[in-house]
């Protein structure tokens, strides 16, 4: 734990561009050693962070939390969780996994999500950027804290005011790689990529 405190003591030089992990919607993350630093960038990023906290402790309990990341620290403006390795888009873009039929997907891990689903309004399990994977090729869920009623009643409300991004898969205006844009509501002429600029 004490590498975590000086973490948080440090944050804020250690969320810089040569540390850059990925960015989604309401998080940004960042890698730093052994963990990652996800920073919140809207209230709903945080919920999900504190959601991430309360679902692990309950599958913890329950002896269903060795395939899910666990929050080490939370507050209003970060979470700290450990690093493992992400996966790598496919043709520029995030895939989905069918976590029932996937053989990288441990029998514990296709139990705590069926879990987060039935007891914690879990969702989004599809989507290839919530897993990481594991020196053994197992999958590791690092992303869950989104729920159903979550995402209905504030997330798509504020994306489809163009507050929240919404992701497309376009060529980008400047480098011209087609890849994932995040595009802001319907009225949201800027098509470049992250690298280009766009945040």
């Amino acid at each position: 734990m004490k590498n975590v405190i000086e973490i948080v003591r440090n944050v804020d030089q250690l969320m810089i561009p040569e540390n850059f992990v990925g960015i989604g919607s309401t998080r940004k993350v960042f890698r730093f050693k052994h963990w990652v630093i996800k920073k919140h960038l809207h209230e709903i990023g945080y919920i999900q962070s504190q959601n991430e906290q309360k679902i692990h402790q309950a599958l913890k309990k329950v002896g269903l939390a060795n395939y899910i990341a666990p929050i080490l620290y939370l507050d209003e403006k970060i979470s700290i969780q450990p690093y493992v390795q992400t996966l790598p888009l496919v043709n520029g873009e995030t895939f989905d996994i069918d976590y029932k039929t996937d053989l990288r997907v441990s029998v514990n891990l296709k139990e705590a999500i069926e879990e987060i689903e039935r007891a914690h309004d879990g969702f989004d399990f599809l989507d290839s950027s919530n897993y990481g994977e594991d020196e053994q090729s197992q999958l590791i869920l690092i992303d869950y804290g989104m729920t159903k009623t979550l995402y209905e009643s504030k997330w798509v409300p504020l994306a489809e005011a163009g507050v929240l991004p919404q992701i497309y898969f376009e060529p980008c205006k400047k480098c011209g790689v087609e890849k994932e844009l995040r595009i802001y509501g319907e009225h949201d002429t800027d098509r470049r990529c992250y690298d280009c600029g766009k945040e």
